[in-house]
């Protein structure tokens, strides 16, 4: 990559910041709603026509690539996966290939939940657009076009070709997403010679230094039912002749977990990873602050105290250990002023994240044990039910690997320094998805900021993230270009031993294997 180019990319970005955020603002105002596809499925495959018609233009195929799960659980049609690729002109054949994924939906929003303006009006104040989807995953997904653009219009070839796979149910488990990775896997397919994975759908670990992502939790995500009788009832003419199944719920939801966050079912511990020394050594460097982390999740100005003091301990607990969070009950009263009634059925919902090595079916059988066990101890009459909802490994990366290498060398060429290597607390089920159907590795290069209130009210995406990541993404496919060696997707051989990948050059090659040894 010459500095000529860079230089120039530099300044068509810079130039075309109005028109980046008219047409963020043009897919904010969409609502793609994915949790209520009754009402906005069609907003969503509007979301989805909008970004290929983009696509078109720029002189991409795309295509939108029917669900192959058809329908979710209750019968809703569920929107298709837009697909769509930009081959080099020259070479393309013999040039690597990265494919980038995004989603194109975003989490409920409405301005009585307490925003600032309308959420699917794209509202810049102080250097910062407000709206939603605008950092989570809208603003994201449309960089890697402008990308594309500044390609076209600057005369530069491509260094690498891109492949875009964009999806609409990502904030509703991606039905069909994972059905649609593993045919797109096979041999001649979509997938089937995709040498490098890029996903922007996290966050910086702070505010100003950016990072990369090598881990992310797994899930276990739970609802515990009790129902003690058929429709609701009066408390006042009933209460004292029924056992309620909110009393037994609270007491199974409370039976999980203690106020110190300690997890109070049986062996939900016993499979997690040692941390080796390796891993420890990642954190020192680490740019965090307890303090400062308190006043951005909005801790300070309530309790002022969490779980740990010292920023390693808590940087564990939030990415390498098991943790369990209660989020709700439904079919319990909920609105405002006073209601007297006593709920025929209470749904109880709760989930923890897990790491390696924990395996989400084991976790099911641990956490059903013992709400089963709790529940027997009550002497209870009325009816039990624990349903493991969706489930999902955790996934660790090798932040030493080319894929992630190319990403810090386009970061630091940005930023002016190297990023910090991180884990995630949250959950991209896609990540393990991708490398498990087709052995290449996947990176994850957040471009938004750790306050950016993804999924909550005033969702933001930096104006100078915007900018910057777009420069970071372009960057970042000249460095995959600059690789040296044969295409990763050629290969399907045995991997290096670890006295192999020691000779000079070995791991330089972009994968892990014996092909030319």
């Amino acid at each position: 990559m010459s500095d000529n180019f860079k230089s120039q990319f530099f300044q068509h970005v810079d130039a075309s910041v109005t028109q980046y955020i008219a047409e963020l603002g043009e897919a904010v105002a969409i609502p793609s709603v994915s949790a209520d596809l009754q009402t906005h499925l069609k907003d969503i495959i509007q979301m989805e026509e909008w970004t290929k018609s983009y696509i078109e233009r720029l002189g991409g195929s795309a295509e939108l690539l029917p669900n192959p799960k058809g329908v979710d659980d209750v019968g809703n049609e569920l929107p298709p996966i837009l697909l769509a690729e930009f081959k080099a002109a020259d070479n393309s054949e013999s040039k690597k290939t990265v494919c980038c994924y995004a989603h194109l939906d975003v989490q409920p929003a409405a301005k009585e939940d307490g925003w600032d303006s309308d959420p699917f009006v794209l509202t810049e104040k102080d250097d910062k657009l407000y709206g939603r989807g605008s950092t989570d995953d809208k603003g994201p997904a449309l960089s890697w076009l402008w990308v594309i653009q500044a390609h076209r219009k600057l005369g530069v070839d491509l260094p690498v070709n891109v492949k875009l796979m964009f999806e609409g149910m990502e904030e509703s488990g991606s039905e069909g997403m994972f059905e649609a990775i593993q045919i797109l896997s096979k041999e001649g397919k979509f997938l089937s010679d995709v040498d490098f994975f890029c996903i922007s759908d996290n966050y910086w670990l702070g505010a100003s230094k950016p990072c990369l992502t090598y881990g992310l939790r797994g899930l276990a995500y739970f609802s515990c039912s009790v129902q003690c009788c058929e429709q609701d009832l009066h408390s006042g003419v009933l209460g004292g002749t029924v056992h309620e199944a909110m009393t037994d719920l609270v007491q199974l939801m409370a039976s999980l977990i203690d106020s110190s966050g300690k997890i109070l079912v049986p062996g939900i511990m016993d499979d997690v990873a040692e941390v080796t020394p390796e891993e420890d050594a990642l954190y020192e460097t680490i740019d965090f602050n307890c303090e400062s982390y308190k006043k951005e999740n909005k801790v300070a100005s309530v309790s002022n105290k969490l779980m740990y003091e010292n920023e390693k301990d808590l940087l564990m607990a939030r990415w390498r250990y098991p943790t369990l969070s209660l989020h709700g009950i439904e079919g319990a009263f909920s609105g405002t002023g006073a209601k007297t009634v006593i709920p025929a059925k209470a749904i109880g919902k709760f989930s923890l994240r897990l790491v390696p090595d924990q395996d989400p079916k084991r976790i099911e059988i641990c956490v059903s044990d013992h709400l089963n066990k709790v529940f027997a101890s009550l002497g209870s009459p009325n009816k039990m039910n624990v349903t493991l909802l969706h489930g999902a490994k955790a996934w660790l990366s090798d932040p030493n690997h080319p894929n992630f290498a190319a990403a810090a060398r386009a970061t630091e060429k940005v930023y002016g320094l190297l990023p910090d290597y991180t884990r995630e607390g949250g959950s991209i089920p896609i990540t393990t998805a991708f490398e498990e159907a087709t052995q290449m590795n996947v990176c994850l290069l957040p471009v938004g900021a750790c306050d950016d209130m993804a999924h909550s009210q005033n969702e933001k995406y930096n104006k100078k993230n915007l900018v910057n990541g777009v420069k970071v993404l372009g960057l970042y496919l000249h460095e995959l270009g600059e690789l040296k060696g044969p295409r990763p997707s050629d290969c399907r051989c045995v991997e290096l031993t670890p006295e192999e990948l020691m000779e000079p050059g070995a791991f330089m090659r972009g994968f892990k294997c014996k092909c030319f040894m």
